[in-house]
C-alpha cells in the first residue's frame, strides 16, 4: 500500500500531505485522507479537478458528497451522489455501492427513512463490493435505525461495523465505527458508551481526525454531565478548526444547516 493509501484507508490517517502526484487515483486518495483530517478546502480542490471527465469521477463525486454531508449538507450532497451513480460503469461495484449508500445517508438526513432503507437494500444486492462497502452498509443501517428511534436495532449493525473495521486495518474506519457504536449505545448502556467515546475521541484527537472529534465530544457532553462544559468546549474548538479549513461552499453549507451546532455557542 502506498503512503497515500495508508493515509486514506490504512494505518496513517495522520499523514501530513504536501505534494500530490497528478494521476487521478493519487489525487482521490489524497482527498479522502484530507477529508478525514477535516481539511475540506484542499480536498475539494483535488476532487473538483476529477469531475466529471476522469475515470475516477464517480468515486470523486461520492467523496465530495461525503464531505458536504459531514458539514450538514445532505441536500447539497444528494446531486453529487446522484452524479456518482450516473457516471459509475455497470461493473464498478465499489463505486456504485459508494453512490447508493451516499444517497441513503442523504435521504436519512432529509428525513426520508423509507427511501434510505430501499437504497441500503439496493447497495446490499450489489454483492461483494469490498470491505469499505460492507462496513458502510452497517454504518448507514445503524444510523437509519437511530433516526427511526430503534437503538436496539442500531447496536447490532454498529457492532458489526466495528468488528469489520477492526479487521480491515483502517484506523479511520475503526474510529468512525466506534463513534457510531457509542451513539447507538448511548440510550442504553451509557457507561459503556461513555468509555468507548472517551477512548475514540482521545485517539482521533491525537491523529488530528477532527471530523470525528467534535461529534464524539458532543455525545460525551450528554453522557458525562460533570464535564459537560469541557466536552462542549472541545467540540467547539474542533468544529471551529474544521470550518476554518473548509472551502467557501462547505462553510456556507454548515452555516445554514440545522444539523450543525454553532461553534461559538459550544465554546462560549
Amino acid at each position: 500500500m502506498t503512503d497515500l493509501g495508508r493515509a486514506a484507508f490504512g494505518d496513517r490517517p495522520d499523514l501530513v500531505i504536501t505534494s500530490v502526484p497528478r494521476d487521478p487515483e493519487s489525487r482521490w486518495l489524497a482527498a479522502v485522507a484530507l477529508g478525514g483530517q477535516g481539511r475540506y478546502a484542499r480536498a475539494a480542490a483535488l476532487l473538483n479537478d476529477l469531475l466529471p471527465a476522469t475515470v475516477m469521477a464517480s468515486l470523486a463525486a461520492s467523496t465530495l458528497a461525503s464531505h458536504r454531508r459531514q458539514l450538514g449538507g445532505h441536500g447539497s450532497a444528494r446531486p453529487l451522489d446522484a452524479m456518482a451513480l450516473a457516471v459509475a460503469p455497470p461493473g464498478a461495484v465499489e463505486a456504485r455501492s459508494d453512490a447508493l449508500l451516499g444517497l441513503a445517508a442523504d435521504a436519512l438526513g432529509l428525513g426520508r427513512l423509507a427511501e434510505a432503507r430501499r437504497l441500503i437494500e439496493l447497495a446490499h444486492r450489489l454483492g461483494a463490493a469490498g470491505w469499505r462497502a460492507e462496513i458502510r452498509v452497517h454504518w448507514v443501517s445503524a444510523e437509519v435505525e437511530l433516526g427511526a428511534g430503534n437503538p436496539e436495532l442500531a447496536v447490532p449493525a454498529a457492532a458489526r461495523a466495528a468488528e469489520l473495521a477492526g479487521a480491515a486495518g483502517s484506523i479511520r474506519h475503526r474510529l468512525k465505527s466506534a463513534l457510531i457504536l457509542g451513539a447507538a449505545l448511548a440510550t442504553g448502556d451509557r457507561e459503556r458508551a461513555r468509555k468507548l467515546l472517551l477512548a475514540t475521541r482521545a485517539e482521533a484527537s491525537e491523529l488530528g481526525l477532527l471530523p470525528l472529534v467534535w461529534p464524539c465530544a458532543l455525545l460525551l457532553a450528554e453522557l458525562d454531565p460533570e464535564a459537560t462544559r469541557a466536552h462542549r468546549r472541545c467540540a467547539g474548538d474542533a468544529l471551529h478548526s474544521v470550518l476554518r479549513r473548509a472551502d467557501p461552499i462547505g462553510r456556507r453549507i454548515a452555516e445554514h444547516s440545522a444539523w450543525m451546532p454553532d461553534p461559538a455557542g459550544l465554546t462560549g
